[in-house]
């Protein structure tokens, strides 16, 4: 009972301050979230990707027309709510109806950042949904959070939406850059925030920071992915095998993963460890949202896991920081920035493998995409095999378009009656 009522004091209290301090301004995203759709809203993405800022951003729309009183927001990083447990969610409720008595039969809505860190959440969350007048908007760093467990326990109750650090737009946008395709003043403006945006990622927190501190604050995140997303929720003893995949990984990313011929390199280097074990490693970092693979697109499920999967990080500064290389791998900047593109889009994205690998087959809400990165087009056999390779995939997906990515060509080539677009990646990443 003396617990109980030590942490509705809590609650209240971080009620209060919520209700009397103004919600910091943030960029709006190039993303719709809404607000009343009678559905729990999930809003998932990798650690300081912009998840509470966007949360700002739909408090602030909402105090433009209703009361402050009617919105609530908490933090469950918050250290005042340590240790928290599933038992001790209702005291929030109550907290927030003892200050607020009239709002029990009135609609409200309630945020909640970063809930994962509350074992059991899901129960608290479905049974407040269904049984008080609210909206819930939850966030995490986890895709823990669209897990089969958790979707059978909220079915048909919510709605997901995936953040991701600055796309090119956003990073713009942020940057006070006008997007005028027309302008060559805007155009030069544009170019050079590409080059910065490649190699330097999306990071909000990153982006006028100087290099030193931007080195720093990317290597900390990488550290918070391993040590409270990873280490901490999944009780990983081997701390440095941890670290040296999540290295791995991101100095290595756009790349085949092949787990076998990764135990045995780690293995030669000294590491006591089983497959099942880097399997479960790379899982959990897909879960954090850190890294993504792709598989190879075939016409059956054991054909696509009989090929390696192709990895890809949240964020190209993780390869800049991690990668033994002093000159920026522009090839490999180029794929990741293109895949993140299509990864906004959709969850669909495979690569093809033929004759000549294809970088990316994409089923999105408007139809299928292919596209294919080449960074250096300079040499006329290299343009030669590129566009016979799109030719060929354009065939074999029967599909009358495709992309060839590039740094700066831009034309349009007809091979085959199928119509190949080169376009410079900071280019297709604004107009496609």
């Amino acid at each position: 009972m003396e617990r109980d009522k030590k942490t509705r004091a809590v609650f209240k209290r971080l009620i209060t301050d919520f209700h009397e301090h103004p919600v910091p301004s943030r960029m709006a995203r190039d993303i719709e979230i809404p607000l009343d759709s009678g559905k729990i809203v999930s809003i998932v993405g990798v650690r300081r990707s912009g998840k509470t800022s966007l949360v700002y951003n739909l408090i602030d729309r909402l105090r433009q027309s209703i009361p402050q009183s009617n919105i609530v927001y908490i933090n469950f990083e918050d250290d005042r709510l340590y240790p928290l447990h599933l038992q001790d969610c209702n005291d929030l409720i109550e907290a927030y109806y003892e200050l607020y008595p009239q709002q029990r039969e009135r609609p409200t809505y309630f945020f909640f950042d970063e809930i994962q860190n509350v074992p059991h959440w899901e129960k608290f969350i479905r049974r407040i949904h269904d049984t008080l007048p609210i909206n819930i908007v939850i966030t995490g760093s986890s895709s823990k959070l669209l897990s089969s467990d958790i979707a059978t326990s909220l079915r048909g109750r919510t709605l997901t939406y995936e953040i991701f650090p600055f796309s090119f737009s956003e990073y713009l946008r942020f940057q006070g850059i006008d997007i005028n395709l027309y302008s060559s003043k805007s155009l030069s403006h544009i170019k050079h925030a590409f080059a910065q945006y490649l190699v330097h990622g999306g990071f909000p927190e990153t982006i006028n920071a100087s290099p030193d501190i931007r080195t720093r604050t990317i290597q900390d995140y990488a550290d918070l992915i391993v040590y409270k997303d990873i280490i901490e929720r999944y009780h990983i003893q081997n701390h440095a095998l941890m670290k040296h995949v999540i290295k791995y990984s991101f100095a290595n990313i756009s790349t085949p993963l092949s787990i076998n011929k990764l135990y045995n390199d780690f293995k030669s280097q000294g590491f006591k460890l089983s497959k099942d074990t880097l399997f479960d490693y790379f899982s959990y970092l897909n879960d954090a949202y850190a890294i993504f693979n792709i598989p190879v697109f075939k016409n059956s499920v054991r054909e696509q896991q009989r090929n390696p999967k192709k990895i890809f990080a949240v964020d190209t500064a993780f390869k800049t920081v991690f990668d033994a290389f002093l000159e920026p791998d522009y090839g490999h900047l180029y794929e990741n920035t293109a895949f993140l593109h299509l990864r906004r889009k959709s969850k669909q994205i495979y690569y093809l493998q033929h004759n000549q690998e294809i970088d990316f087959y994409c089923q999105t809400q408007s139809g299928p995409t292919i596209a294919n990165i080449s960074y250096d087009l300079s040499q006329p056999q290299t343009y030669t095999r590129e566009c016979s390779g799109m030719a060929e995939a354009l065939r074999y997906l029967d599909l009358p378009a495709g992309y060839l990515v590039t740094s700066e060509q831009e034309e349009t080539v007809h091979r085959d009656e199928k119509s190949i677009h080169l376009i410079p990646l900071w280019k297709w990443l604004l107009t496609t």
